[in-house]
Parts: structure tokens; sequence; C-alpha cells
């Protein structure tokens, strides 16, 4: 499979690093009785090494001349579908059987972000996601308050699930090599009775503004949603920027804003 020319618009940089594939496979450590997805198969790094040790597979690929050769490549494996689809637009309901989806892959970097808010959106159908990122996208999800990769993306996902950074993946690992170090996470949705808020329209519009001006107090970049009062209510310094509220503060906040306007 390697006449295949890696393509800008895909954002396409192929893993041919065999190491650092067995050490992927490894740790996402496929069972037959298991859901298994894959975003973006490529040229099949993962999936050749993971189709043995599976019963039940979907890859999601775009690129239509990359479809054929998975087609061949799986042949063999009758519990496998290919779809060819825009993960952006590909319904996760469509593969759900009462079975926990584990989905996994190495990510195109330049839509990375929305990738995981779109998989987020199906959250309770998934047991675990295992991606491969660009490792500065990976530092901000499991970043802490007041670190300076902290943001919109650490408190999302934060919020639904636990995140663990693996290990790192050099741009020697791939053809043709990326400008950008990579690295493999894991997150764990978190069991439905730890991810509770009063309104999660809210809850997304008060991170979305409270990071769109990260710089400014609180009581400046959140004066359209809340008042100064009700910071500090909330037991939210008005002075304080938003790198420094954790998950639960942000939830407790959209509690009580939801509850005074109910």
């Amino acid at each position: 499979m390697s006449t295949h020319r890696a393509r800008k618009r895909f954002s396409q940089n192929f893993l041919t690093d065999e190491m650092i594939i067995d050490r992927i496979v490894k740790s996402l450590a496929p069972r037959p009785d298991q859901a298994l997805v894959e975003i973006g198969p490529g040229q099949a790094a993962l999936t050749r090494k993971v189709l043995p040790l599976c019963s039940q597979l979907d890859l999601i690929e775009l690129d239509r001349d990359l479809i054929e050769k998975l087609e061949r490549l799986c042949a063999d494996y009758p519990f496998v579908n290919i779809h060819q689809s825009d993960i952006l637009k590909f319904d996760f309901q469509t593969l759900y059987k009462n079975k926990p989806l584990r989905i996994f892959g190495n990510l195109p970097y330049n839509i990375s972000s929305p990738i995981l808010f779109h998989c987020l959106q199906s959250v309770d159908m998934i047991g675990n996601m295992l991606f491969m990122l660009q490792k500065e996208v990976v530092e901000r999800l499991a970043a802490e308050p007041h670190c300076k990769s902290y943001g919109r993306l650490s408190v999302m996902v934060q919020f639904y699930c636990q995140v663990e950074s693996l290990f790192d993946v050099p741009p020697t690992a791939f053809l043709p090599q990326p400008k950008v170090e990579s690295a493999i996470v894991l997150l764990t949705p978190k069991p439905p009775a730890e991810r509770v808020v009063a309104n999660m329209p809210l809850f997304q519009d008060i991170v979305r503004t409270a990071f769109s001006q990260r710089r400014k107090m609180l009581r400046q970049s959140l004066k359209s949603i809340c008042a100064a009062t009700e910071l500090e209510r909330a037991g939210i310094d008005p002075r304080a920027r938003a790198e420094t509220l954790s998950v639960k503060d942000f939830v407790e906040l959209t509690n009580l804003l939801y509850k005074d306007k109910t």
C-alpha cells in the first residue's frame, strides 16, 4: 500500500514505524468481544495489526483512493465494515449495538479538535478512545488549571472523560514526516453520574466565552452572561481569569446561573 501519495488536503501523514505501531496496538489491547472503530485507517498501518485480534471492526475513511486498498486488505475478514465518509458527518449511532464502541486512530491534525468534539456528542455509547494527536493538543487535553495549555478543549474533554497521555511519537515515525511531535492519548468517558450539569448549552457557552478572552478578568469576559456578584455567589473571584477555574468551578457556576433563571 506504499504507492499512495499523501494528500495535504486530508492532512495525511502515514505511520510507518513498526515499533510504534506495535506499541499503539498493545495500548489498544483489542479483544474479539469488543466493537472497534478506526477513524482514518489510511494505509492500514494499525488496521492490519488489529484485524487478527478482533471480530467487529468499522473503518471510517474519507479518501476514496484508499477505500479499494482497504477492501482488498479486509477481503478475508467478513466482520469488517468500511465507510467512505467524512468523520465530522458520521453518525456513531449507526454502529452501536448495545456494546460500547472503542474508537481509535491517527487523527488528521488539522481537524483533530472538531473530531474530538464530534465524538463527545456520542459519549454515552463509547467505551474509550485511543488517538494519536499533535503533542501540543494532547498537552491541552491533559492540562490542569493555572497551566498555559489549559483552555476550552481541556475543560470540555475533562468534563466528559478521564485523560491519560501515554507516550510520544517522533516525526520520524511517519511518511511524510510532520513538522510537529505527536503523542498517544487515552480518553475514557466518566460514568454518567460524574458528568452532570444543569444545562449543557449554558455550560458550553460559559466555557467558550470565558476562554475567548482568556487574558481578561472573568467579570469582564463573562459580563454578557453573569454579573460579578453571581461569580462571587459561586465562590469565584471576579478578578480571576478563565485558566484558574477548574472543571468543577465551571459546572457550579452553570448550575447557579441556571437555577437563577428557572
